[in-house]
């Protein structure tokens, strides 16, 4: 049991190092997101507009660093601030039309290259690829909830 845990540990780094790689790949549009960047429009993406204390939480981050990203996105364009219309004090943060635009182009150009990865691989252990993945990041979710 030790070794398979070894080995998942020595994959795990592995991953981790490529996934700069790949991450770089991705930046292939017109906008360039940084890792940061990309994750927050992808949950704006996913999850519509979002407060910026639910952000820093999300990523584990403290206000002030949420409010530099925030920021950053603001001045590229790719998102904009509004007030809650359920609490006037908050801010929503939302994307524009362009920051949809490059979340969505760049997360095709991920999608496309991750199909080129999978070419070979038979349907059935890319669903339970998959399905591993996700339990995976379900019980890191449970030591570190988000």
């Amino acid at each position: 049991m030790g070794n398979a845990r070894q080995r998942i540990e020595q994959q795990l780094t592995m991953l981790f190092r490529r996934a700069q790689r790949v991450h770089l790949m991705g930046s292939h549009a017109e906008v360039e997101l940084d890792r940061s960047a990309y994750a927050i429009l992808c949950r704006l993406d996913d999850e519509g507009p979002q407060r910026l204390g639910a952000l820093a939480s999300t990523f584990g981050l403290d206000p002030s660093t949420i409010t530099r990203q925030v920021q950053s996105l603001e001045r590229a364009g790719l998102a904009e601030r509004s007030t809650d219309t359920r609490d006037r004090r908050v801010s929503l943060l939302s994307l524009t039309d362009s920051g949809l635009h490059a979340v969505r182009t760049t997360r095709q150009h991920r999608r496309d290259q991750l199909n080129d990865v999978l070419a070979g691989w038979p349907q059935e252990d890319v669903d339970t690829f998959a399905s591993l993945l996700e339990r995976f990041n379900q019980s890191l979710d449970h030591i570190h909830p988000e």
